[in-house]
Parts: C-alpha cells; structure tokens; sequence
C-alpha cells in the first residue's frame, strides 16, 4: 500500500479541568483541511472538545458541525511542571507536559506503595503464579480496588459482579489481566496529582500503537506487543526513575527492549510515531507514516478511536475516584 497523505495528519491533546482530572481534548494538526475521522462528532458527545483559533475558516465550520468549539485561550493555563490547584479564577482548564514531570520523592507510606507497584510490574511480566500477583494485590488497597472497580465497569460479558482477585484473574485470563493491572498502575497513585492525566495519557498511547500496529500488518502477538510497550515507555515517567532501571528487572523480550530504549524495529518505529504526534512535530509524523506506509486519514482514525477508548478506560476508574 502505498501512502498517500493527501490530508494532514492531526492528534488530539488531552486538557486537565481544575483538579487535574482530563476533561476535554484540543484538536491538534495542520490548518489547511484535512479528512476528519468520524467519530470526532462521537467525542463531542462525551467530553468537551475544542479547536484552536489557528485552524482555517472551513476546518473550523468542519469541526462546529461535528460537535467541536473554539478553545477560549483566556480560560485555559499552559503548566509544564505540576500546577498548584490553586488556580487563577479564570482558568477552567490546564494544558502542557506537566504530567510527566517527575513526581514528588516518595516518602513514608507512598514509598512502600512505590515498591509494591514495581514489584507487581515483575511479577506480571515475568508471568508470575496467579497466587503470587493475588498476594501483592492484597497488600495495596488502592491497586486493588482500581482493579476490581475497572473488570466490573468494563462489563467483561459475565452477567454477575467480579469481588475477588481470583475471580478478576479467571475472566480477564493472563494477557488481558497483564494489560490491566499495569493500566491500573498509573490510576493508583494515591497524592500524585497526575495519576489522572498519565492514565489517560498512557491509554491513548498504547491503544494507538495497537491500533497501528493493525493497520501496518502486524500479527495478533505483535499488535499485544505494541500495547505494552506504549504502556511501558511512560514507567519511566511514572515512578520517576529512569526507563532502563524500571525495565531491568522484567522478562520483556529483546524486540520490545530495543523499541522502548532506541526507538528500533517495527514497534520502535511505531512509538516514535506516536510521541512526535503527541509533541506535535506533524513533520516526523507525516516521514513516520511514509515508513510504515500509512495514510494520514487512517492515522486520524486510529488517534480518534484511541480517544474513545481512553475515555471507557478513564471515565469510572481515574476520573471519579480522584474528583
């Protein structure tokens, strides 16, 4: 297939309310038109959703039909580092990278937590006994209750309530309970004002590199591969550690190793897509899609759908628990 990128490609950043909670998504990308994947008018449904000033006249008529508004640049806050909740009474919603700064250093009860959380990272990678996760889970009430509240609000297709780690372990089966539990280390820290926002953030981006992975041929195993190795590339981040000190000590694959750490191999190219989306360089994206030979309203697709469904993950887990 070849690429044709006769549309520019576009990425939706995420936008903090008050309290760090996502709550809208700011339409990212080129300003001349472009193909707009249908399920932006799905988002407008959900959440608010905005468009810069920047954007032409047609994009932006394009974008009102579907649900989207202007962004009041007055009202909203550019953090780089983690805000002060005592906010600018004009400000309704904060912007930037301030959720990967490093995090405070844990002390006392957090930096036990900490050391649960990367133990469990082992234990799940390393394809632990079911026993061995349930007893860790045990030992962190936070982690615990994220997770039983996500498998019951996920539905799962069971007709009945999930309240006991077994149970969880049982329905989801091995890989699905891999991909959770390691959600569910961004959403569970508790004082960390940025838990929110890295839920959401990390989501998107392993869901997008899944996606990608589809759309570019690769197999079942490599599209989970690619999940996790959005999820990983943000441990770093999490735990305010470098990424190659979190990795050390679990059972990932050399392919994945090489993707999260040198930006190399199918996987490797797919992540340094999804960042240079995320950091707006449309340039890299668009050279990036040439190399995997994506088009630009396929790519569009992918980040919509990526969107929607950050929002089932975050919306019952990050989101209320942290209000």
């Amino acid at each position: 297939m070849n690429a044709l990128n006769t549309a520019p490609p576009v990425f939706l950043q995420l936008l903090a309310d008050r309290n760090g909670i996502p709550s809208g998504l700011v339409f990212a990308g080129a300003s001349d038109a472009c193909e707009l994947p249908e399920e932006l008018a799905e988002l407008a449904t959900q959440l608010p959703c905005h468009f810069r000033e920047q954007v032409s006249e047609s994009l932006a008529e394009e974008l009102e039909q579907a649900g989207w508004r202007r962004l009041p640049t007055e009202q909203v806050l550019r953090a780089d580092s983690p805000f002060d909740k005592n906010l600018p009474p004009n400000v309704s919603w904060v912007e930037g990278d301030w959720p990967l700064a490093p995090p405070a250093k844990p002390v006392g009860n957090q930096a036990a937590s900490r050391a649960l959380a990367l133990q469990l990272v082992a234990l799940v990678s390393n394809d632990a006994d079911t026993h061995e996760i349930e007893a860790l889970l045990r030992r962190d009430p936070t982690l615990s209750y994220h997770l039983l509240k996500l498998v019951n609000s996920l539905g799962m297709g069971t007709g009945r309530r999930v309240t006991s780690f077994s149970q969880a372990i049982l329905i989801l089966g091995r890989q699905q309970l891999r991909r959770w539990l390691n959600l569910m280390l961004f959403a569970a820290r508790e004082g960390d004002v940025r838990s929110a926002m890295l839920l959401a953030r990390v989501s998107v981006r392993a869901r997008s590199m899944e996606l990608l992975a589809r759309e570019t041929g690769l197999d079942k195993h490599n599209q989970e591969q690619a999940f996790m190795v959005g999820m990983f590339s943000l441990l770093g981040v999490l735990f305010g550690m470098p990424l190659e000190e979190v990795l050390a000590p679990l059972n990932i694959g050399d392919a994945a190793q090489q993707a999260l750490l040198n930006k190399q191999g199918d996987i490797g190219t797919l992540l340094a897509l999804v960042e240079a989306a995320e950091q707006g360089d449309f340039g890299t994206v668009s050279a990036k899609l040439e190399e995997v030979q994506l088009s630009a309203p396929e790519f569009n697709a992918v980040v919509a759908e990526a969107n929607l469904w950050m929002l089932s993950v975050t919306r019952d887990v990050a989101g209320r628990a942290n209000a």
